[in-house]
């Protein structure tokens, strides 16, 4: 069945360049929210908090990712980011005495050629790299930022109840919910924190509530699981050395419910009608569907779906973006 780390590859969402997928660390992640059969495309049947986070950004990407499928190019700040992760994971099968820093750091060369193994076209982002100095910057690059995780948490005090835990659950809705959570500790008297790891840059407070939602997202399947609240929440922010915990009350979490229902009820309008409105903001500078894009001139695919036209005083799919 391969490690945690392959199995919540084998699952998680797809149709990112920042993510990977099925067949372990480094194949492309298949969202199971995709709905997508063999037989083509389908309406989305679940939602996880990159999709989520997606729709709210633009609803046409969400479409070009979710109902399209259109491939993305690999990503090398997403790959490193992967290749930390399995680090992250894997360190903790070694008895706490042999979680080291130096000891992490050696298993970043073998993590990205796992990875590269899974997912030859990897290779592309070092394709003009003859000499090899640009793949030995970004593995330096990988390494510290390992590093520093040790300047952060104590690895020999830490004995994760899980790791790349997948969550799912249905609201009373209907609606379902899923996700992966990099790490579960419990305490002994029983309380929770859930852990994500970013490898990128703490963003500034008034940025800070999209990651939160991320966590929240994941507290409130956890509680609707049939578990208690969690603790706490800990984002863990290695390009930046911070670390920045919440902790949720059930009022928190009742909020997110309701706004996830909202926004899934505005994915179910656009999936009916067809109606998938971009919404140009400054990433659409770093999309890669920019052709296919209205914004830039570009004609989407052929929508996939029957549609149905809206029914008469339904509220507009693109006045979702308060969400």
């Amino acid at each position: 069945m391969g490690t945690s780390s392959e199995r919540a590859e084998a699952a998680r969402q797809g149709g990112h360049s920042a993510q990977l997928t099925a067949g372990g660390p480094g194949a492309p992640r298949m969202a199971p929210e995709d709905g997508r059969a063999a037989g083509g495309a389908q309406p989305p049947v679940a939602l996880s908090p990159s999709r989520a986070s997606d729709f709210q950004q633009c609803p046409l990407l969400y479409r070009f990712r979710v109902i399209d499928k259109l491939p993305e190019k690999p990503s090398a700040a997403a790959t490193r980011g992967t290749v930390v992760h399995a680090v992250l994971e894997r360190l903790f099968d070694a008895p706490a005495a042999e979680r080291t820093a130096p000891g992490a750091r050696a298993m970043v060369p073998g993590e990205w050629e796992k990875l590269l193994a899974r997912r030859p076209e990897l290779a592309e982002l070092f394709a003009d790299d003859a000499d090899g100095e640009r793949l030995s910057a970004w593995l330096a690059e990988a390494e510290a930022l390992v590093e520093r995780w040790f300047s952060l948490e104590d690895p020999t005090r830490l004995e994760p109840a899980e790791r790349e835990l997948y969550v799912e659950t249905v609201l009373e809705s209907g609606l379902q919910l899923r996700g992966f959570i990099d790490r579960v500790d419990i305490a002994p008297t029983g309380e929770v924190r859930i852990v994500d790891y970013k490898t990128g840059k703490a963003p500034r407070p008034q940025f800070a509530e999209g990651a939160l939602f991320q966590m929240k997202f994941y507290a409130l399947v956890m509680w609707r699981r049939g578990g208690a609240v969690p603790r706490r929440l800990q984002l863990v922010y290695l390009g930046s050395g911070d670390v920045v915990t919440y902790d949720p009350t059930e009022a928190d979490l009742r909020g997110v419910e309701r706004k996830l229902l909202a926004l899934w009820e505005a994915i179910q309008l656009a999936t009916r009608t067809g109606d998938w409105r971009p919404r140009p903001t400054k990433l659409c500078g770093w999309c890669d569907h920019q052709a296919h894009c209205p914004e830039f001139g570009g004609t989407p695919p052929v929508y996939p779906l029957q549609v149905r036209p809206a029914e008469p005083g339904g509220e507009p799919q693109g006045r979702m973006g308060a969400i």
